[in-house]
């Protein structure tokens, strides 16, 4: 089996791997992530002049209608420059959201600025309580004529302190944990009984928790059927945890080559330590982990749309978590002290890793799930 990369993907690597290359220093990051909004927005508009933010959105809502591998290789080239921009919460979740279930209208009014970088967007999904579980939700939707009344509130929510507007999800009827019963709906993030508290988390991205309060909603924002929300979550979330595991691809190569210069260059006893033998050894542990990662990232996107396609990601994601967590412990190791200094890149690409790790369910949580599913007779 090749995967050889299209001549449209190669270009689209090529294109994202010369820009960071030649204007996205790790400097530029660490100003870039220190705005007010956590990142930098003539990036954002540069990432719209080449097309980047139409890749995953269909042609019928204007976008380049992208597939997974599509997907893969420029948020792989993302992770590899540390680039900090709201492109999962904006571009994977909210954009998807929309160009899956909103109305032709909203579609077109929402997708276009989204494209042309003018619109910010997040997906207000996680309370308190819910930890991994996508359908604990506690937020409710009571109908009322030919609108409804949003009450509760959302956690960690990312890019929420910047976005224009928000996807949440919120329980029509059922049970805390009911599948059923949930529902979509697009907001303004600055529409009356809309409050928000913001905060940066580790790797300096900044996310926000929200707070609704008796929220008026037309009928018109609502995204698919009522109730009928949970199957358009596990199709965009399922699709994200791939772009991160991506992203996160990306990063684990980086530290691997970044400790193999790094042990080039540094000397001891009159010689560079990459000629130390056990040193050699965990150099070759950590090439390893990125290669069995690799073909389980490969295999996942090949997988999309089939009935291997959740247990291909579960075990990806399992495998991001522990080989990551590897890989970032080495990197550190064989940076000696200097591998924990705000100073290095190393510490803010691990920091980034950790992160990663968390979001959507760690490494733990995905083991669970799929030893879960049965295995095929």
């Amino acid at each position: 089996m090749h995967f050889n990369l299209s001549e449209e993907q190669a270009m689209l690597q090529a294109s994202t791997a010369r820009f960071i290359d030649q204007q996205y220093s790790f400097e530029v990051r660490e100003k870039d992530v220190r705005l007010p909004e956590g990142f930098n927005r003539d990036t954002w508009a540069t990432f719209a002049e080449l097309g980047w933010l139409s890749v995953p959105i269909s042609e019928a809502g204007g976008g380049f209608g992208g597939n997974a591998a599509d997907t893969m290789v420029i948020m792989e080239e993302l992770g590899k420059g540390l680039v900090a921009s709201p492109y999962i919460p904006t571009v994977m979740l909210f954009g998807s959201f929309v160009d899956l279930g909103a109305p032709d209208i909203l579609k077109q009014n929402l997708l276009e600025p989204l494209i042309a970088g003018q619109l910010q967007g997040a997906f207000a999904y996680q309370e308190r309580q819910s930890r991994y579980n996508l359908a604990d939700v506690k937020t409710t939707a009571t109908r009322e004529g030919e609108s409804y009344v949003l009450n509760g509130e959302k956690t960690l929510v990312m890019n929420g302190a910047t976005a224009n507007q928000i996807v949440v999800s919120a329980r029509i009827n059922g049970e805390q944990f009911d599948t059923a019963g949930i529902s979509l709906f697009v907001i303004d993030a600055n529409a009356p009984g809309v409050h928000k508290t913001s905060y940066r988390l580790m790797d300096g991205q900044l996310v926000a928790n929200i707070r609704f309060e008796n929220l008026s909603v037309a009928s018109s924002q609502l995204l698919g059927e009522e109730g009928d929300g949970y199957s358009l979550i596990e199709k965009v979330v399922n699709n994200t945890v791939l772009a991160l595991c991506a992203e996160a691809m990306g990063i684990m190569v980086k530290l691997t080559d970044t400790t193999r210069e790094y042990t080039k260059a540094r000397k001891q006893f009159g010689a560079p330590i990459s000629s130390f033998q056990v040193l050699q050894h965990r150099m070759v542990d950590m090439f390893m982990a990125c290669e069995q990662t690799r073909s389980l990232l490969f295999r996942a996107v090949c997988s999309v749309g089939t009935t291997d396609a959740d247990r291909s990601l579960h075990a990806l994601k399992y495998m991001i978590g522990r080989n990551g967590r590897m890989i970032c412990n080495e990197a550190i190791q064989l940076h000696g002290g200097m591998g924990v200094t705000d100073e290095l890149d190393v510490g803010h690409y691990v920091k980034r890793l950790m992160v990663i790790n968390t979001m959507f369910g760690d490494a733990d949580h995905h083991q669970q799930r799929l030893a879960q599913i049965s295995l095929p007779t």
